[in-house]
């Protein structure tokens, strides 16, 4: 397992859900169902469940990597992005097959992926750690892959040392993924691949963007001195890159995702097993919701 990685890496499990037509695509009737599947990385066995929502059964237990922290599935459905945190890789699978038909390497403890809303880019946040199964502790770098040949054309590095992202997002419109590591949050343009800001926020963790992409909400710990004072919750205007809001929630925050409307946003606190629900336009604490123990991700319907 990486070593010291706070959050994808730490007991978790990714989660991706996508409509996929029960009948291959060249022979879609205009009419042809879809059944939803949810694909679900499994760190401990090395596999990636598909669960048929229709029926909430698993149909298929996929293969993959050394310790799989996060998935990311493309637009059309066609293929689920795995990225293996031991074993510096990303596995690349057929959707229509549940095969893995691609391993991509990449650079040291891949944590989080984020695709290009055109589906050409994934890009893959390697927080730099040395790993057991991959013995190249590097400093922190977002491996940008280009799927329509599933190799990568660029490493943009994003700090000088561990621990670098463990998230990325990216906007809407595709031009920006921002990706949360120990020296802040690195703002990368997409259409050159080259850091144009690096926001400052303390111990950031994870990120999401709201719809419109006009803000960043990145969860973040806070201290006084050394000894972490509780987490909160950073928001940064897309527009300037400066954070314009800071919201407290739980202790040790990690994954977040903000509702289609972009009215809420939900932040899974590890620290004190809750959910903090944040009213964005408000960007206040409206309600928060006891969990299990040291909830590390969440994801909307």
């Amino acid at each position: 397992m990486a070593l010291g990685i706070r959050r994808k890496l730490v007991g978790a499990v990714g989660l991706a859900l996508f409509a996929l037509s029960v009948t291959p695509v060249s022979a879609l009737p205009a009419t042809a169902s879809t059944i939803p599947y949810a694909y679900v990385v499994n760190s401990g066995s090395r596999t990636v469940s598909v669960v048929n929502t229709s029926t909430n059964t698993v149909v298929k237990a996929v293969k993959v990597s050394s310790y799989p922290a996060d998935i990311a599935i493309t637009p059309k459905g066609t293929y689920g992005y795995v990225a293996n945190g031991d074993s510096c890789s990303v596995s690349v699978i057929n959707t229509a097959t549940n095969t893995v038909v691609k391993t991509v390497k990449v650079g040291s403890n891949p944590s989080g992926i984020g695709i290009t809303p055109n589906g050409s880019y994934a890009y893959v946040s390697n927080a730099g750690f040395l790993t057991e199964g991959c013995l190249q502790g590097t400093a922190p770098t977002v491996s940008v892959i280009k799927t329509s040949t599933n190799t990568v054309v660029k490493t943009v590095t994003v700090g000088t040392r561990p621990p670098g992202p463990v998230d990325v997002a990216v906007t809407p419109n595709g031009n920006y993924a921002y990706a949360p590591g120990a020296g802040g949050v690195s703002v990368i343009k997409t259409s050159t691949n080259a850091v144009v800001k690096t926001v400052v926020v303390i111990a950031p963790s994870g990120v999401a963007i709201t719809p419109n992409g006009s803000y960043a909400y990145v969860t973040s710990e806070s201290y006084s001195g050394t000894i972490p004072s509780g987490g909160r919750v950073r928001v940064i205007n897309t527009s300037t890159n400066k954070v314009v809001n800071t919201v407290k929630v739980g202790d040790s925050p990690s994954g977040i995702a903000i509702t289609h409307s972009g009215s809420d946003a939900y932040v899974a606190n590890s620290g004190s097993g809750t959910v903090s629900v944040i009213n964005t336009s408000t960007n206040k604490v409206v309600k928060t919701v006891k969990v299990g123990s040291y909830p590390s991700g969440v994801a909307i319907t």
